[in-house]
């Protein structure tokens, strides 16, 4: 399983910006596939995930301070994940990555990471 992101850049508080994620290999249920990300001397944290569970059933999850900004989507056909970030403020500035919990098989895969950076 490899994944890929892209999208990072530099914006102005405020505006928006769109991250993507690609899936390569096959993550079976159940699983948790999102968007974490590390400020500067923070642990890495998660953003905004899909969880799905054995039987297929899937809810949303997102950290409190992005909610109402921050929107996850995917996909499916172009096994491409996203990350709509809507309202950037300056302590979204942070690496960013995607990553996928195979909950069955204990193992975790990580994209490499996509600087965001928001100027106040």
């Amino acid at each position: 399983v490899q994944l890929q992101a892209s999208g990072g850049g530099l914006v102005q508080a405020g505006e928006s910006l769109t991250l993507s994620c690609t899936v390569s290999g096959n993550i079976v249920s159940p699983n948790v596939m999102g968007w974490y990300r590390r400020a500067s001397g923070t642990q890495r944290e998660p953003v905004a995930r899909f969880v799905t569970t054995g039987s297929g059933s899937e809810k949303t999850s997102y950290e409190d301070s992005v909610v109402g900004r921050f929107t996850i989507s995917r996909d499916n056909a172009k096994r491409t994940m996203f990350l709509h970030m809507n309202i950037l403020k300056s302590e979204d500035t942070a690496v960013y990555y995607c990553g996928a919990h195979d909950l069955r098989n204990l193992k975790m895969y990580w994209g490499q990471g996509t600087q965001v950076t928001v100027s106040s």
